[in-house]
């Protein structure tokens, strides 16, 4: 039953399928071409996020986080349960999951695409393995195309390749090799081949993306002029340029502030850098984080900043860095001084009484930064994520 009625809302969802790549508006003025927000699967169980409340009407894309490689380099789902609502215990996120949520959503909004993400960092480590022959590439992208796009007809409007990341970087024990330069070019060409004959078959255009590191040790490892013909846009990540432990410095830095001893690490460096390497502009999207990093034992001195700190504060929750947790938290705390970074044009809040220090986008910074994309002509804007706002990051995007 839950299969026949989720059937019937995404087959719906057909009659908004258009065979035509979408048409950009210039970005000189107003909120960017592409708003693009990755939605973390998870959330509806950690963070009680409801799918039917995300801001649908400011958004182009939602980007479903995530889709995971099975053990035979098959996609598979990341968790049934949460997704297609396939639970051994009675399910708490309604009938048809996740997905059934996203296609009523997509009926409401018949301009919004959605996309499945596949990877993400805890689940980047088979990447390796299935892009390493001709068949273990045509295996992967022949499973993700048929599970989500072939057996959901009209829900999903493309495939986001997360990889963190190709030959070094990712988290600790995956596989990684030097081969994986070339390899995630015949990857995501194969998967472009794949999407490209099935869009002739369903008379549409999918789009194929993928999430890129702002990283430059981490940028050299992609053939970026290679891989930029077979992408319709670029995700760049351009957040976690710094957590704790080390010297406390900022997550998404526009610009490098006044002594700052990683100058290279901020979106201005980052983006240009992939615009030198020919990228067109109106490819490229900027990241925004909707969420910060905390330091714990941070000195009274700069008022934290650029001092030795601790990883995560005593005391801090998983999702304390969440922007709606912050505003309603150390925002409202007296001990918590805001203080503003007018070169890096980003906040942050220090409490010298506990010696905390967070790295943080508010409304102000979030502004800065599309002002930056307008001025710059790229293509939009990427979140990570939207379960961490409570409305005002959303606004300050769009204009509202």
């Amino acid at each position: 039953m839950r299969l026949n009625r989720f059937s019937f809302v995404v087959l719906a969802i057909c009659s908004a399928c258009t065979s035509a790549k979408p048409v950009s508006k210039s970005a000189a003025g107003g909120h960017p071409t592409r708003v693009v927000g990755y939605f973390a699967s998870w959330g509806v169980r950690s963070k009680g996020t409801r799918i039917a409340d995300l801001p649908a009407k400011d958004l182009t894309h939602i980007f479903y986080a995530f889709a995971k490689i099975g053990n035979d380099g098959r996609v598979t789902l990341m968790d049934p349960c949460v997704d297609v609502g396939a639970c051994d215990s009675p399910p708490t996120v309604g009938s048809g999951g996740n997905f059934a949520e996203l296609g009523r959503l997509k009926l409401r909004n018949p301009k919004l695409k959605l996309a499945i993400s596949i990877g993400g960092w805890t689940d980047s480590g088979k990447f390796s393995d299935a892009a390493l022959t001709d068949a273990s590439r045509r295996l992967f992208s022949e499973s993700a195309i048929d599970l989500f796009i072939r057996q959901r007809p009209g829900l999903f409007d493309g495939i986001d390749i997360d990889w963190e990341f190709p030959v070094a970087g990712g988290m600790e024990g995956n596989v990684e090799r030097p081969a994986d330069k070339e390899n995630f070019t015949l990857l995501l060409g194969e998967l472009r081949r794949q999407l490209d004959a099935q869009g002739a078959i369903d008379h549409r255009h999918y789009e194929l993306t993928i999430a890129a590191s702002a990283r430059p040790q981490e940028i050299a490892n992609v053939e970026i002029a290679r891989i930029e013909p077979l992408l319709d846009f670029i995700n760049v990540m351009t957040y976690d340029y710094h957590s704790g432990p080390g010297t406390t410095n900022f997550n998404a830095p526009l610009y490098s502030a006044k002594g700052d001893p990683t100058p290279a690490l901020n979106v201005d460096v980052t983006m240009r850098a992939f615009l030198d390497a020919g990228v067109p502009a109106s490819k490229l999207l900027v990241g925004i984080p909707f969420y910060g990093h905390g330091y714990g034992s941070v000195p009274s001195v700069n008022g934290g900043l650029f001092q030795p700190g601790t990883g995560r504060p005593s005391g801090w929750r998983e999702h304390d860095g969440d922007w709606n947790v912050l505003a309603q938290t150390r925002l409202k705390d007296s001990h918590y001084v805001r203080h503003w970074e007018s070169a890096a044009r980003v906040p942050w809040l220090y409490d010298s009484t506990s010696g905390t220090w967070v790295s943080y986008d508010d409304p102000q910074s979030v502004r800065e930064k599309v002002r930056y994309v307008r001025e710059h002509g790229l293509g939009g804007v990427v979140i990570w994520e939207l379960g961490g706002d409570d409305g005002s990051l959303m606004r300050a995007i769009s204009g509202r």
